[in-house]
Protein backbone atom coordinates (compact mmCIF):
# COMPACT_ATOMS: atom_id res chain seq x y z
CA UNK A 1 0.00 0.00 0.00
CA UNK A 2 2.80 2.42 0.89
CA UNK A 3 4.55 1.74 -2.46
CA UNK A 4 1.34 2.39 -4.41
CA UNK A 5 0.81 5.66 -2.55
CA UNK A 6 4.42 6.65 -3.21
CA UNK A 7 4.18 5.94 -6.95
CA UNK A 8 0.82 7.71 -7.19
CA UNK A 9 1.97 10.84 -5.34
CA UNK A 10 5.22 10.98 -7.34
CA UNK A 11 3.27 10.82 -10.60
CA UNK A 12 0.90 13.47 -9.29
CA UNK A 13 3.78 15.83 -8.43
CA UNK A 14 5.31 15.33 -11.90
CA UNK A 15 1.91 16.06 -13.47
CA UNK A 16 1.40 19.15 -11.28
CA UNK A 17 4.79 20.50 -12.37
CA UNK A 18 4.00 20.00 -16.05
CA UNK A 19 0.45 21.37 -15.84
CA UNK A 20 1.53 24.51 -14.00
CA UNK A 21 4.27 25.16 -16.57
CA UNK A 22 1.78 24.67 -19.42
CA UNK A 23 -0.76 27.04 -17.88
CA UNK A 24 1.77 29.74 -17.02
CA UNK A 25 3.44 29.42 -20.44
CA UNK A 26 0.11 30.13 -22.11
CA UNK A 27 -0.93 32.97 -19.80
CA UNK A 28 2.31 34.71 -18.90
CA UNK A 29 5.08 33.36 -21.03
CA UNK A 30 8.75 33.10 -20.10
CA UNK A 31 8.85 36.12 -17.72
CA UNK A 32 6.21 34.64 -15.41
CA UNK A 33 7.83 31.22 -15.56
CA UNK A 34 11.18 32.69 -14.52
CA UNK A 35 9.50 34.68 -11.79
CA UNK A 36 7.76 31.71 -10.17
CA UNK A 37 9.83 28.64 -11.19
CA UNK A 38 6.73 26.42 -11.19
CA UNK A 39 8.54 23.09 -11.53
CA UNK A 40 10.46 23.65 -8.31
CA UNK A 41 7.77 23.35 -5.69
CA UNK A 42 6.21 20.01 -6.75
CA UNK A 43 9.70 18.48 -6.75
CA UNK A 44 10.49 19.82 -3.29
CA UNK A 45 7.12 18.61 -2.04
CA UNK A 46 7.86 15.15 -3.46
CA UNK A 47 11.18 14.99 -1.63
CA UNK A 48 9.80 16.32 1.64
CA UNK A 49 6.51 14.42 1.67
CA UNK A 50 7.29 11.18 -0.17
CA UNK A 51 11.02 10.53 0.05
CA UNK A 52 14.46 11.05 -1.50
CA UNK A 53 14.18 8.53 -4.34
CA UNK A 54 10.75 9.82 -5.31
CA UNK A 55 11.99 13.41 -5.08
CA UNK A 56 14.95 12.56 -7.31
CA UNK A 57 12.70 10.86 -9.87
CA UNK A 58 10.31 13.81 -9.84
CA UNK A 59 13.23 16.26 -10.15
CA UNK A 60 14.61 14.51 -13.22
CA UNK A 61 11.34 13.56 -14.91
CA UNK A 62 9.48 16.86 -14.56
CA UNK A 63 11.89 19.09 -16.54
CA UNK A 64 12.57 16.30 -19.06
CA UNK A 65 8.86 15.80 -19.77
CA UNK A 66 8.17 19.53 -19.67
CA UNK A 67 10.83 20.03 -22.32
CA UNK A 68 9.27 17.36 -24.53
CA UNK A 69 5.78 18.82 -24.10
CA UNK A 70 6.40 22.58 -23.79
CA UNK A 71 9.99 23.07 -24.97
CA UNK A 72 10.65 24.50 -21.50
CA UNK A 73 13.15 25.14 -20.07
CA UNK A 74 14.12 26.92 -23.30
CA UNK A 75 17.83 26.01 -23.19
CA UNK A 76 17.10 22.32 -22.71
CA UNK A 77 16.35 20.29 -19.61
CA UNK A 78 19.88 19.29 -18.48
CA UNK A 79 20.74 21.99 -15.93
CA UNK A 80 17.23 21.97 -14.52
CA UNK A 81 17.22 18.16 -14.32
CA UNK A 82 20.42 18.39 -12.26
CA UNK A 83 19.12 21.24 -10.08
CA UNK A 84 15.69 19.74 -9.43
CA UNK A 85 17.08 16.23 -9.02
CA UNK A 86 19.23 17.59 -6.19
CA UNK A 87 16.22 19.41 -4.72
CA UNK A 88 14.17 16.23 -4.58
CA UNK A 89 16.99 14.02 -3.32
CA UNK A 90 18.33 16.43 -0.68
CA UNK A 91 14.93 17.43 0.72
CA UNK A 92 14.04 13.76 1.11
CA UNK A 93 17.37 12.80 2.67
CA UNK A 94 17.28 15.72 5.09
CA UNK A 95 13.74 14.88 6.16
CA UNK A 96 14.78 11.30 6.90
CA UNK A 97 18.16 11.99 8.50
CA UNK A 98 17.79 15.28 10.40
CA UNK A 99 17.12 14.81 14.08
CA UNK A 100 15.13 17.99 14.67
CA UNK A 101 12.15 17.81 17.00
CA UNK A 102 10.21 20.68 15.47
CA UNK A 103 8.67 19.42 12.22
CA UNK A 104 8.37 22.87 10.65
CA UNK A 105 12.02 23.63 11.42
CA UNK A 106 13.03 20.30 9.88
CA UNK A 107 11.08 21.15 6.72
CA UNK A 108 12.71 24.59 6.46
CA UNK A 109 16.23 23.26 7.08
CA UNK A 110 15.67 20.57 4.44
CA UNK A 111 14.22 23.06 1.99
CA UNK A 112 16.93 25.70 2.37
CA UNK A 113 19.74 23.13 2.22
CA UNK A 114 18.29 21.64 -0.98
CA UNK A 115 17.71 25.05 -2.57
CA UNK A 116 21.33 26.06 -2.02
CA UNK A 117 22.83 22.74 -3.15
CA UNK A 118 20.49 22.46 -6.15
CA UNK A 119 21.35 25.95 -7.34
CA UNK A 120 25.07 25.18 -6.98
CA UNK A 121 24.71 21.98 -9.01
CA UNK A 122 22.55 23.70 -11.64
CA UNK A 123 25.15 26.46 -11.94
CA UNK A 124 27.98 23.96 -12.23
CA UNK A 125 26.20 22.05 -15.00
CA UNK A 126 25.46 25.31 -16.80
CA UNK A 127 28.94 26.78 -16.27
CA UNK A 128 31.14 23.77 -16.93
CA UNK A 129 29.12 21.63 -19.31
CA UNK A 130 26.48 23.62 -21.18
CA UNK A 131 28.21 27.02 -21.45
CA UNK A 132 31.83 26.19 -20.70
CA UNK A 133 33.93 29.34 -20.69
CA UNK A 134 30.94 31.64 -21.24
CA UNK A 135 29.39 31.58 -17.76
CA UNK A 136 30.54 33.71 -14.83
CA UNK A 137 29.83 33.74 -11.12
CA UNK A 138 27.86 36.97 -11.54
CA UNK A 139 25.75 35.36 -14.29
CA UNK A 140 25.11 32.39 -11.98
CA UNK A 141 24.09 34.63 -9.06
CA UNK A 142 21.84 36.64 -11.33
CA UNK A 143 20.21 33.58 -12.92
CA UNK A 144 19.88 31.36 -9.86
CA UNK A 145 19.29 33.82 -7.02
CA UNK A 146 18.39 37.38 -8.07
CA UNK A 147 16.20 36.51 -11.05
CA UNK A 148 14.37 33.83 -9.09
CA UNK A 149 14.05 35.67 -5.75
CA UNK A 150 10.22 35.77 -5.96
CA UNK A 151 10.20 32.00 -6.61
CA UNK A 152 12.51 31.40 -3.65
CA UNK A 153 10.20 33.41 -1.39
CA UNK A 154 7.05 31.69 -2.65
CA UNK A 155 8.68 28.27 -2.25
CA UNK A 156 9.63 29.12 1.33
CA UNK A 157 6.04 30.13 2.04
CA UNK A 158 3.99 27.58 0.06
CA UNK A 159 6.01 24.36 0.25
CA UNK A 160 6.00 24.02 4.08
CA UNK A 161 2.26 24.77 4.19
CA UNK A 162 1.50 22.13 1.57
CA UNK A 163 3.78 19.53 3.17
CA UNK A 164 2.25 20.11 6.61
CA UNK A 165 -1.24 19.78 5.06
CA UNK A 166 -0.22 16.47 3.42
CA UNK A 167 1.18 15.27 6.74
CA UNK A 168 -2.00 16.23 8.58
CA UNK A 169 -4.08 14.45 5.93
CA UNK A 170 -2.00 11.30 6.40
CA UNK A 171 -0.54 11.45 2.88
CA UNK A 172 2.99 12.15 4.10
CA UNK A 173 4.95 10.89 7.06
CA UNK A 174 5.71 13.20 9.96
Amino acid sequence: MKRTRSITLTGLMIAVGIVIVTVLKNFGGQPILRLFSPMHFPVMIAGLAIGPVEGLICGIATPALSYLINQLPPNGPWAMMAELGVYGLVTGLCMKKLKVENETARIYISLITAMILGRIVGGLVTGFILNAGEYSVSAWISAYFIGTAPAIISDLILVPIIVRALQNAGLAEK
